[in-house]
């Protein structure tokens, strides 16, 4: 069977952004700016350009600033649907399960809304033997490594570990036996790597986690790569 392309998307931007306090403190991390445009908004653009035609996106801290400035999405040429998660947000896990009912019933890519890329979206696909498929980029100085890969299969326990880039497309089955609450996404991957279902490839383009004050200062006094 051919390679499913997803048609919907979601936007992690639930997240409190501890790191990048005091700024997240008056505004939810997917709004700020990178060289003038909120992380959010290129996000929308580019799943939109990569022929999504839902975006859906959750939220919880300060999340109503993201609905005000986004609405419903007609502006971008999207259907924008937002998943609540009140004042707690459910993390990654969590999150994408509530969210599941406008992401069903094909394959869904999810990105986080905390990164700058110019990944080409457009070219996901998932296999039909595969549950999950990751993007995964060389990993920064800055951070720990995620998993292996070898063969186009992600590997939980590898020597050379890459870091996951918060960009994935998923099957809806990936969540079998989940119920709604908080819970994180890493277990879900381990096990669908263990049982063969999960697919990767490595990306060495344009990839930034804009996680801190400093890393986005920086970030937005170079020149703009993409």
């Amino acid at each position: 069977m051919e390679a499913q392309r997803p048609r919907t998307a979601m936007i992690l931007a639930a997240g409190r952004g501890e790191r990048m306090r005091p700024l997240t403190d008056t505004t939810p991390k997917p709004l700020l700016r990178v060289h003038g445009q909120p992380l959010i908004e290129r996000h929308v653009k580019r799943l939109v350009h990569a022929g999504m035609e839902r975006i859906v996106i959750n939220l919880a801290w300060l999340g109503g600033q993201i609905r005000d400035y986004l609405g419903d999405g007609a502006r971008f040429g999207a259907a924008i649907i937002y998943s609540d998660e009140t004042s707690r947000a459910l993390e990654t896990g969590g999150g994408i399960f509530r969210a599941l009912p406008h992401l069903s019933p094909g394959p869904f890519t999810v990105v986080n809304g905390d990164i700058y890329t110019d990944f080409p979206l457009d070219i996901l696909r998932l296999a039909a033997d595969r549950d999950v498929h990751l993007v995964l980029v060389p990993t920064p100085s800055y951070l720990k490594g995620d998993f292996g890969l070898e063969g186009g299969e992600a590997l939980a326990d590898a020597a050379e570990r890459y870091t996951f880039s918060g960009i994935a497309v998923y099957r809806p089955a990936f969540f079998a036996g989940c119920v709604d609450g908080v819970f994180p996404l890493k277990p879900l991957l381990v096990r669908s790597m263990e049982a063969g279902r999960c697919s990767a490839q490595l990306y060495t383009g344009l990839w930034e986690d804009v996680g801190t004050p400093e890393r986005l200062a920086a970030f937005n006094a170079a020149p703009l790569k993409a």
